[in-house]
């Protein structure tokens, strides 16, 4: 019934207001009758004068001018989201609280990112995404900030709620906000590049983290924990107005790109729109589009995928200190080394699947390696080496497992319906990233040990993966899903 209520809600929305970002190539609403024909008629003269060096040079371009600042917002939401996975080494005995509550708490972050998601993605389509950034950077910014006051555990779940809230709508803005300016062909490696951001957030997380916990403890009469949250939420706000005054709503509006810039990477948006609809029914209805099945296989297949995506973040410092490693400056060190595995996968398998054109297989064996390395870390506690290599190996395949997920829905959902499918995937098997913290929490504190969840958590990667490879067919031979 929730999730009928979910569709339906977005399904109103979308049959009264067209996505005005869907089809930036066709028919850019941002330009004027004028200005458009402009842009065609200057199509027409150029559209065969580009040559392949001409589009490379405009995509870096492109690439150099969006991509590292949407990573480093991307790294401080990230950070935000999962700074309480350190915090937790301290206030866990300064607040008296359970791994159950702490688990609860950390899931309940994707209870509020889950229920405005939709809304959050939605309302991007009106206002764009340089107000959408603003307006959710500093939000996220000042909950996480006030984090460091909590005192009990129900402060605790109210304010990782309202931080979910405050989030909504960040990491599927930022997807679809891709698809306005990459094509498919390109898209792999480019969400790979911003997947890395979670995994640079680890790199820089754990040892800033941990030398912020350990250096300013007692100053102005905080704990180090409190100034963990504070000091790593407020570059957040910051970066709200940058990003403000620094990104392009859409191609047609940036003026960094020079006319023959904008002609290229409309021209590549809208072969790259032919090309996906071919198999299907141009024009199909955003309703139609809605109720595919495969929209909500990639639901199921997502909320598989992130549950052990999801535990890497909230759980890597607490494996390590069970481990036997004590001091939280090797803590935060170890945890850099796993994260820098992680960055590693998403690159590599990023790029695989582009330069094969091949997602399904890629996200299989992926996720089979992760389940692998899951199992085995138990095995191996008795070597601190081994096991923080085969953990490192597990989120390489985790992260990478989340960044080929990625490539296959805008695959099969053509240019109408994309926005939509992508909220609602984000937001329905987002309640994946709820399940994951809690059981994990919950298990531990039962059976007092996280590698049966993890276990789990790995077996439930495979079953999505399979899922996606028996009900995804690739579109043709030529275009591999």
């Amino acid at each position: 019934m929730w999730v009928r209520r979910k569709v339906a809600a977005t399904v109103g929305y979308v049959t009264s207001n067209t996505f005005e970002y869907s089809r930036p190539c066709l028919a850019d609403p941002a330009l004027t009758k004028e200005t458009q024909l402009n842009t065609d008629t200057t199509a027409a003269s150029l559209g065969d004068a580009h040559t392949p060096s001409e589009v490379d040079a405009t995509y870096r371009k492109v690439l150099w001018r969006l991509l590292p600042l949407l990573i480093v917002c991307y790294v401080c939401a990230y950070l935000d989201r999962v700074n309480v996975s350190f915090a937790k080494l301290q206030f866990m005995g300064d607040l008296g609280f359970s791994e159950a509550a702490y688990g609860l708490g950390a899931g309940l972050f994707f209870i509020g990112y889950v229920l405005f998601e939709v809304p959050s993605n939605l309302l991007m389509q009106r206002i764009g995404a340089r107000r959408t950034l603003l307006r959710i950077m500093v939000t996220w910014g000042v909950i996480s900030s006030a984090t460091m006051f909590v005192k009990t555990p129900m402060q605790f779940y109210v304010l990782r709620l309202l931080l979910g809230v405050a989030e909504a709508g960040f990491f599927p803005g930022v997807i679809f906000y891709l698809t306005i300016w990459f094509p498919s062909a390109r898209r792999g490696r480019v969400t790979g590049y911003l997947m890395a951001s979670t995994a640079i957030a680890g790199i820089v997380g754990g040892p800033v983290s941990a030398w912020i916990m350990v250096h300013m403890a007692g100053l102005l009469g905080l704990k180090g924990w409190q100034w963990l949250l504070l000091m790593e939420g407020v570059p957040s706000l910051l970066l709200g107005g940058l990003a403000f005054l620094i990104l392009s709503d859409r191609p047609a509006e940036a003026s960094w790109l020079s006319e023959k810039e904008k002609v290229i990477v409309l021209e590549q948006l809208r072969a790259d729109e032919s090309g996906s609809t071919r198999g299907h029914a141009a024009g199909h209805a955003i309703r139609d589009a809605l109720v595919q099945p495969k929209v909500y296989v990639a639901i199921v297949a997502y909320f598989c995928v992130l549950m052990p995506f999801n535990a890497i973040g909230f759980w890597v410092p607490t494996i390590l200190k069970d481990m036997g490693i004590k001091n939280l400056i090797h803590v935060g060190l170890l945890s850099s080394l796993v994260f820098v595995a992680a960055a590693m996968g998403t690159y590599i398998l990023g790029a695989s699947s582009d330069r094969f054109k091949e997602r399904r297989w890629h996200l299989l064996l992926s996720s089979a390696a992760m389940a692998v390395c899951f199992a085995m870390i138990p095995l191996a506690l008795h070597n601190q080496g081994v096991a923080i290599a085969i953990l490192s190996v597990a989120a390489a395949a985790a992260y990478g497992t989340f960044v080929v997920f990625w490539t296959i829905p805008p695959s099969f959902l053509d240019g109408n319906a994309r926005a939509a499918g992508i909220a609602l995937i984000t937001s329905i098997g987002g309640t994946g990233a709820f399940v994951s913290p809690t059981l994990v929490g919950w298990i531990k504190t039962s059976v007092g040990s996280l590698y049966p969840a993890l276990s789990a958590l790995g077996v439930i990667a495979v079953a999505g993966a399979i899922l996606m490879m028996l009900t995804i067919r690739p579109a043709s031979p030529g275009a591999r899903t």
